[in-house]
């Protein structure tokens, strides 16, 4: 109810602007009938008109309220030089509502000149022409409701001015907040889907492979098929903890029963080339003793190996073996993964897959880089260089993903 009684003149201003004229045309009229000096003062034709045509002009004060001011200014100086006898009907009530309308819609500037104008104006006009004397309390009055009326509308327009301000920076901070919302939740999309990707991916690589080597060689030799069978059983078991884990992490229930292991790092690397050499796939590694890593760059080295040697896996062909280089240097922790095969398409470029989209934005997030592409004697090349200083980063690990004491 009390929003609907605020609301109500923005809605009706039409209304609103003809109850104001009413309401200064009857406190004119009154004075003129009722007031102290009824029975000093004859109400002529003239004085009425010139009361009811300065009224009616207030209707428009939106619109117009310079040339609404222009007029009712020149309305009083008439009455002013006409009128006659000791009372006086305040027409001038016309443009005192006038002045306030004008200064509340026009700058500081322009409210100045128009309050001093009439201030010195009208009292002058009615000191020199008028038929009071020059020292009356009406021609004080008249100076000083015309300054209280060009103070009160700028007074009004900076309190309009202040409010829109607020709510105006109420909306913008609103909208950002919007905004940043929408994007942090389409940077969590992106982030688990990175995460499921590189989590499923490869054990699933695995389980293809396998699959169709069981399949192939199911008659004729089926102890090999037994072990691909196994390997199969082993991936499959693998991918399901990860997501086990992964997906109890994201929930992040409180529940004591909820998977609580760290994301993996470079301390289980051993853990995935024996994965991949009991697949099929001869991989070498040369690496440095990393030291302690900041969390985020152990587990995105890892993944990048991951995704690298899934990928070898899957594109290289009969005959691949894969070469993984780790070397620690100033602030840096470079991760090399290299095909040395023989490769009848490029890895990550079939099937559409996001595996080297997923290990750039890995490497980009922590400010780092990732290349890949083909060798010049052949082969397929992951290099990613990563920083050992990450923003927000604030304890680092071991390689096996425990926080060093």
């Amino acid at each position: 109810m009390k929003d609907r009684a605020r609301l109500w003149p923005q809605a009706h201003p039409v209304a609103l602007d003809a109850g104001l004229a009413l309401a200064v045309l009857a406190v004119i009229l009154g004075n003129m009938f009722i007031g102290p000096h009824t029975e000093r003062y004859d109400a002529s034709v003239p004085d009425i008109l010139l009361a009811v045509l300065g009224s009616a002009a207030l209707m428009v004060r939106r619109r117009s309220p310079l040339g609404v001011l222009a007029f009712t200014g020149a309305v009083t100086v008439v009455y002013l030089l006409t009128a006659t006898g000791e009372g006086r009907a305040p027409v001038a009530a016309t443009v005192v509502v006038a002045l306030f309308s004008a200064s509340t819609r026009t700058d500081r500037t322009t409210t100045f000149r128009l309050g001093l104008a009439t201030c010195l104006l009208l009292p002058a006009i009615a000191m020199l022409f008028g038929a009071r004397p020059w020292y009356s309390a009406e021609n004080i009055a008249l100076f000083a409701w015309s300054g209280m009326a060009a103070a009160a509308g700028e007074a009004t327009r900076h309190r309009r001015a202040y409010v829109a301000a607020v709510e105006e920076r109420a909306e913008r901070a609103e909208r950002t907040r919007e905004e940043e919302a929408k994007r942090r939740v389409a940077e969590e999309r992106m982030r688990i889907a990175r995460e499921l990707h590189d989590v499923v991916a490869h054990h699933i690589a695995l389980v293809n492979v396998q699959a169709g080597v069981a399949a192939h060689v199911m008659d004729s030799r089926p102890d090999q098929a037994k072990q691909a069978l196994a390997h199969v059983r082993e991936a499959s078991r693998s991918a399901l903890d990860e997501l086990r884990a992964t997906v109890g992490l994201l929930r992040q229930s409180g529940d004591p029963a909820a998977p609580m292991e760290p994301a993996p790092g470079l301390g289980v690397l051993d853990q995935l080339v024996d994965g991949f050499r009991r697949a099929g796939l001869p991989v070498e590694v040369a690496e440095e003793d990393p030291g302690t890593l900041p969390a985020s760059v152990d587990l995105t080295a890892y993944r990048v190996i991951q995704e690298s040697l899934t990928n070898v896996h899957k594109h290289a062909g009969p005959g691949a073996r894969a070469q993984i280089r780790i070397v620690r240097g100033d602030g840096t922790l470079e991760v090399t993964v290299v095909d040395r095969g023989g490769s009848p398409q490029a890895p990550g470029t079939a099937g559409g897959g996001h595996g080297l989209i997923g290990m750039r934005e890995r490497a980009a997030a922590l400010g780092g880089t990732c290349e890949a592409g083909p060798c010049t004697q052949g082969g397929f090349r992951v290099h990613a260089r990563l920083p050992l200083v990450v923003p927000g980063q604030p304890a680092a690990r071991r390689g096996d993903g425990r926080i060093p004491a």
